[in-house]
């Protein structure tokens, strides 16, 4: 039970320590690490990608699987060799690797900065920059939308979702495997589906396929944990119906679950044939409420902020059950 209790308290302080790190030093786009899981997955894609169905699980093992594996036999080893405490830094690690606010949130910061002093002219460049869409005519409640939409997917991407298998994987003794094996498949699915097959060069339809695939599996869970998350601090009903009513439409979508329980949190008003939402949307359907407006920026950040509070919390009594049990 004393070792239980450990395990569970090393989950939460390393997610504590994690983010205060990342918070204080975030790790760049142009860091070290992630010029390496990039080529990772661009040298597993082109030894291992043959444009063929049965190839492609291998591809997507060799990109995800190899560095999942090697997260927990380091976390295993650690454990066995030198004990829990040491274990505890490479779980601070990686998670400080795998996570954090201030890989997307500068984005956020500067459009939100830009439409305060009504330059929309340098918001629309910010947001192209952050994501490759057409932004030169979008009108002010538009881009306020995009944003809105772009940061609650990121948050989910590089805060709750990692959290979410983290937490699963760390409590059944995989250590960090979880942290490790979400942020490959997303960077994974989101390489080789910007990549187009062309003279030899790019991912294969069958690889971007699998890939895809298996992203919709793995990240079915923590979607509607984040979704879940977004209802608690938000306005529950409104966005439990939206989410409700949207998934009655497309089970399969799980981007738009997220932005249907965010319409209903925020009561704001949300696209759902944005690039986040299914493909098989209906034409015209919105997620109802409010035209987007500068505020609702801010109560992102809140509605943001307040589902992690209750994420630490949850794990704070968990842990603490485990002591005292």
């Amino acid at each position: 039970m004393i070792r239980a209790g450990y395990h569970d308290a090393m989950s939460f302080f390393a997610i504590l320590f994690a983010l205060l790190i990342e918070q204080a030093r975030p790790l760049g786009k142009q860091s070290a690490v992630r010029g390496v899981a990039g080529a990772w997955v661009g040298w597993a894609g082109r030894n291992f990608d043959t444009g063929r169905s049965p190839h492609a699980g291998l591809a997507w093992f060799i990109a995800v699987g190899v560095p999942t594996l090697l997260a927990l036999s380091v976390h295993w080893l650690l454990l066995e060799w030198l004990g829990w405490p040491f274990a505890a830094v490479w779980h601070v690690a990686v998670l400080y690797l795998t996570l954090g606010f201030r890989q997307f949130s500068h984005y956020f910061t500067e459009i939100r900065d830009a439409l305060d002093v009504g330059d929309e002219a340098l918001a629309r460049t910010i947001l192209a920059k952050w994501k490759p869409i057409e932004a030169a005519d979008l009108p002010r409640k538009e881009i306020i939308r995009r944003v809105i939409e772009h940061s609650v997917i990121s948050a989910h991407r590089f805060v709750f979702g990692v959290f979410a298998w983290y937490s699963v994987c760390a409590a059944i003794g995989l250590g960090p495997a979880g942290a490790a094996l979400y942020r490959m498949a997303e960077l994974v699915q989101r390489s080789w589906r910007e990549q187009s097959p062309s003279e030899g060069q790019g991912a294969s339809p069958a690889v971007q396929r699998v890939s895809m695939d298996l992203w919709r599996m793995i990240d079915w869970l923590p979607c509607r944990i984040t979704a879940l998350g977004f209802a608690i601090v938000g306005s529950f009903e409104d966005a439990i119906d939206r989410w409700r009513q949207h998934s009655q439409r497309n089970p399969g979508d799980n981007d738009g679950v997220i932005l249907a329980a965010t319409s209903g949190a925020l009561n704001v008003r949300l696209d759902a044939e944005s690039e986040w939402a299914s493909a098989a949307s209906e034409a015209g359907e919105a997620f109802g409420g409010r035209e987007p407006q500068i505020g609702h920026l801010a109560q992102v950040v809140g509605l943001v902020w307040r589902s992690v509070v209750v994420w630490m919390v949850l794990l704070a009594l968990l842990t603490l059950a485990q002591l005292l049990g």
